[in-house]
C-alpha cells in the first residue's frame, strides 16, 4: 500500500459497511478516567456483532475480491481468531467457501465461532506464523484466494470505525491503537489525516510479542517470537513490510506493555465498565494506566478492540489479584 486510504475512500468503504453492521459506541466512564487520571474515550470494538474491530475490513475486502475476481470460489485466511470471523462472515454474505487456519492451541471460543459462521476450520502449527504458511499453501493447492492479515481493503474497512470514533469525541490529545499486524493502526492514522486532527497516535505491543516494537526502532522488519499468554490478537512474529512503513511515518512511538499489565487492564475495564475486554484489547488501556503520570488534564483515546475471550480464561483473569 503505497499510502493510507483517504477520506473519500473511507466514505465510500462506510457506505458498504454501515448497511450491514452499526456503529459503535464510544463512551467515557467515570471510574475508568478515575484510574487512568485523565478524561479517557474508549472505542467499543467489542460491540460490533462478531465482538471484535475486523468485521469491516472483511466485509470491504471480500466486496473488492468478487468484483475483480468474479470467478473466485472461495478464500483462505490464517488467524488467531477475530480476522478468520470477519473473512468466514463476508464470505457467507457472497455464497464462497472460507477455510481458515489457526495453529493448535488456539481459542476454543474463538475457533467455534469461526465453525458458527461456516467457516472449515484447520489447526496447524505452534503460532501463528505456522498458520500463514500452511494457509499460503492450501492457496495453491485447492485453488483459494489467500486473504493476508493485512491489505489495502482491510484498512479502508477498519477505518470506516477510526473516523467515527475521531468524529464522535471532543478532540483528542493522544489515541492508544493495539498493533497485531497493522490494519487497526494505520486505519487510525488514515482517519485522523482525513480529518485534519493534530492527534498523536501511539501503537501497543505485548513485551512479550515485540517484533513491531524492535522492528519501529530499528526502522526495518525484525522478526522475534512471541510468547504472550494473553493477548493472543497481538501474537505476531513477523511484522508487514508495509504496515510498518506506514507505521513509521505515522505514529509516534510504540509503548509495550506486559501480561500482567494486560490481565490487570482486563479487570479494570470490567470492574469499572463492565465490559469483557480480550487481551490484545485491553493493551491499549493497559498502555495509558502505565503512562498515567503523562496524561494529566490532557484528552486520551483507547481502542478497546475486541472481546472475545474464552470464558475459563475470563474467569481466571477475574480471579486473579
Amino acid at each position: 500500500m503505497s499510502s493510507l486510504p483517504t477520506r473519500a475512500e473511507i466514505d465510500a468503504a462506510a457506505a458498504l459497511v454501515e448497511a450491514v453492521i452499526p456503529r459503535t459506541p464510544q463512551y467515557s466512564w467515570p471510574l475508568l478516567n478515575a484510574h487512568a487520571g485523565c478524561e479517557l474515550w474508549v472505542k467499543h470494538e467489542n460491540h460490533t456483532p462478531l465482538g471484535a474491530f475486523k468485521v469491516r475490513g472483511g466485509l470491504v475486502y471480500m466486496d473488492e475480491l468478487r468484483r475483480l475476481e468474479p470467478g473466485c470460489r472461495g478464500v483462505v485466511c490464517a488467524t488467531r481468531g477475530n480476522h478468520g470471523q470477519s473473512v468466514a462472515f463476508a464470505a457467507r454474505r457472497h455464497g464462497l467457501e472460507a477455510v481458515v487456519v489457526v495453529p493448535r492451541g488456539n481459542s476454543a471460543e474463538k475457533n467455534a465461532a469461526m465453525r458458527s459462521l461456516g467457516a472449515t476450520l484447520i489447526e496447524h502449527g505452534d503460532d501463528f506464523q505456522a498458520a500463514l504458511e500452511h494457509a499460503r499453501a492450501l492457496a495453491v493447492s485447492r485453488d483459494l484466494h489467500a486473504i493476508p492479515s493485512f491489505a489495502p481493503a482491510l484498512v479502508r474497512g477498519v477505518a470506516v470505525s477510526a473516523i467515527d470514533f475521531l468524529r464522535h469525541v471532543p478532540p483528542l490529545d493522544t489515541v492508544y491503537v493495539p498493533i497485531g499486524l497493522g490494519s487497526g493502526i494505520c486505519a487510525m492514522m488514515a482517519a485522523r489525516d482525513a480529518l485534519g486532527l493534530a492527534t498523536r497516535i501511539v501503537g501497543v505491543c505485548s513485551a512479550h510479542a515485540p517484533a513491531i516494537a524492535r522492528s519501529f526502532t530499528a526502522r526495518e522488519v525484525i522478526v522475534q517470537p512471541s510468547s504472550t499468554r494473553i493477548a493472543d490478537g497481538l501474537a505476531c512474529s513477523t511484522p508487514d513490510p508495509t504496515a510498518l512503513a506506514s507505521i513509521l511515518r505515522g505514529t509516534e512511538r510504540i509503548v509495550q506493555v506486559t501480561d500482567d499489565e494486560v490481565e490487570a487492564a482486563m479487570r479494570t475495564c470490567f470492574s469499572s465498565t463492565h465490559n469483557t475486554i480480550e487481551g490484545a484489547a485491553a493493551a491499549s488501556v493497559a498502555a495509558v494506566l502505565q503512562e498515567r503520570a503523562l496524561h494529566a488534564g490532557r484528552r486520551i483515546g483507547a481502542v478497546l478492540t475486541g472481546g472475545n475471550v474464552d470464558t475459563a480464561v475470563f474467569a481466571r483473569v477475574l480471579g486473579e489479584s
